[in-house]
């Protein structure tokens, strides 16, 4: 599988309950803060429903 960074680039504050969570479950509390992980059906999943919070950077 694929690796990919995923970076919180937008505030969760004024979003939907089930956005905020999604973050969470991501990894993304903090602003600019950044994860790495496999792409999996499940994340590609969890980065369409906040893709207009995060920027997505695949990963050599």
């Amino acid at each position: 599988m694929a690796k990919v960074k995923i970076t919180k680039v937008r505030s969760t504050i004024k979003r939907p309950k089930r956005q905020k969570d999604t973050m969470i479950a991501l990894g993304l509390n903090k602003m600019n803060s950044s994860v790495e992980v496999e792409l999996t059906p499940q994340i590609q999943g969890m980065i369409t429903k906040v893709n207009h919070l995060v920027t997505v950077e695949e990963v050599n």
